[in-house]
């Protein structure tokens, strides 16, 4: 019973998340490689998975519902670790499917799973076939990497909820660029969020690594303006050489710019197979997900959407203090806790605005001689605090729109399931991106006393970590207050 325990818990978890592909990108793979019967009536259960992204993810966002599913099962005591195992990984190695995988829009804010872990999936996409059997990939002459900036890397990128596993993506290609669990990577998040840092800080680790390494890391506006150069001067033959024989990894920032003519997504699409029938890594960044680039031609779409897409989006106050604090130590500025809350709070837009207006603040405080305090920093930044934001009528309507459920029904006392989650939801957004009191956001939503609205956010914050269908909720809705305020 012991040794089934694993496929009878993996069916439990398939049936709560009924339809998510997003569960079996992690499930899938995992196996369970040990039990061991320990002293005092313990039993441990030792789960096999064949990345540290996938040991990352599980630790994180689904210990706790693998603890619950293993109590609804095993009744006895019991343990549980999860470790990387490299049988695992040989064996989703050796997987090759012939089709891509049919993913749903509705899936696209979750990471895409890895082509060579879904070989078993029976729902592909007739549509669209990608060359699995790799080219030899013959290195070439030394080529330099382009605008690389030294000083974005991953130990000065301040890790929130926001970008965790945006982070672990590009630092497990970092570590592993020719492990091909997941090609090519999408970032995907606002301007001005962290997209070019991490970009820049997988480059920096692998000529850390390796100063040998052959690397392209190139803006898509140039790669444009490179193209239709060539195109004039009829040397076509250079730019493809340039871009599809001489590096061995590939990262291209803002691609979202390509959908501007048909020639440059077309060589855009010929470079990204290239690549990845050779089995050379391709990152790349963009403000809007692949299903949102309705300029794109299909194809292209569906071979961006076939490897891993991680989402970032802008951090909660706490992460927003975090970073505040390091880049003021940066530039050896010793900032009260006061002073971190307030330019933290009132910077909503992106991590750029947190550093514009610390730069601000630093500036007039050397041309004024005055020591930084919260009273300069209002000062200071009076006419940005005041500017036109996002409003409690602006979120709720947005909730009411999204779930489809009458303002009047979210604020009432109805306690049907769909009706409870959008209050939840909503009362977390307002907290989140309004700093409103407890009693506050209690008062807007029935008059609800701050107990029932602290417990709502928490519980939000639980159900982003294990329900895809709730992070996905939240991510949308962020996605549509960032547009709201100019993000």
């Amino acid at each position: 019973m012991k040794h089934d325990l694993w496929d009878n818990v993996k069916k439990s978890l398939q049936s709560k998340h009924s339809g998510n592909e997003y569960v079996d990108t992690w499930f899938r793979p995992t196996e369970l490689i040990k039990v061991q019967d320990l002293p005092g009536h313990n039993t441990r259960f030792s789960l096999g998975v064949p990345t540290e992204l996938h040991k990352y993810w599980l630790s994180e966002h689904f210990m706790g519902e693998i603890r619950e599913s293993i109590r609804e099962i095993f009744t006895e005591p019991f343990d549980l670790e999860i470790s990387v195992s490299s049988e695992l990984k040989n064996k989703s190695l050796q997987a090759t499917p012939s089709h891509a995988p049919s993913i749903q829009p509705s899936q696209m804010t979750t990471p895409s799973p890895d082509p060579k872990k879904l070989a078993h999936h029976q729902n592909f996409n007739q549509g669209s076939q990608m060359q699995t059997v790799q080219k030899p990939f013959v290195r070439p002459a030394k080529f330099t990497s382009d605008n690389l900036n030294n000083e974005y890397t991953f130990s000065n990128f301040v890790v929130g909820r926001n970008n965790e596993f945006a982070h672990a993506a590009c630092h497990n290609i970092a570590e592993n660029p020719k492990s091909g669990d997941y090609n090519p990577l999408f970032i995907c998040g606002p301007t001005g969020m962290g997209k070019t840092h991490l970009i820049n800080a997988v480059a920096n680790h692998l000529l850390e690594k390796d100063p040998t390494k052959i690397i392209t890391y190139v803006s898509a506006e140039k790669f444009l303006n490179e193209c239709v150069s060539c195109l004039r001067r009829a040397e076509m033959h250079k730019f493809r050489k340039k871009y599809r024989e001489r590096s061995n990894i590939l990262l291209m920032d803002d691609i979202q710019v390509l959908g501007r003519g048909e020639v440059i997504q077309q060589e855009f699409f010929h470079t990204l197979n290239e690549y990845l029938e050779t089995g050379r890594q391709v990152v790349v960044a963009s403000d809007r997900m692949p299903k949102d680039m309705k300029d794109f031609e299909d194809r292209i779409r569906t071979r961006l959407e076939w490897g891993l897409i991680a989402d970032i989006q802008m951090p909660d106050v706490e992460t927003r203090v975090a970073i505040l604090n390091y880049k003021a130590e940066r530039i050896h500025l010793n900032l009260n806790i006061e002073v971190l809350n307030y330019v933290a709070r009132i910077s909503r837009r992106s991590i750029r605005e947190l550093e514009g207006n610390l730069k601000k603040i630093k500036m007039v405080s050397e041309l004024q001689n005055k020591k930084i305090d919260l009273e300069l920093c209002k000062k200071v930044l009076s006419h940005h605090d005041s500017k036109a934001t996002v409003t409690i009528e602006d979120i709720v309507k947005l909730i009411s729109n999204y779930f489809e459920i009458k303002i009047q029904d979210i604020k009432g006392k109805s306690r049907s399931k769909n009706i409870l989650i959008a209050r939840q939801v909503g009362m977390y957004l307002l907290k989140n991106h309004l700093d409103k009191s407890l009693v506050e956001i209690g008062r807007i939503f029935g008059g609800r006393d701050h107990t029932t609205v602290m417990n709502a956010v928490r519980k939000i914050e639980k159900h982003k970590g294990e329900n895809a269908e709730i992070r996905k909720n939240i991510e949308d809705l962020n996605r549509k207050i960032h547009n709201l305020t100019g993000v």
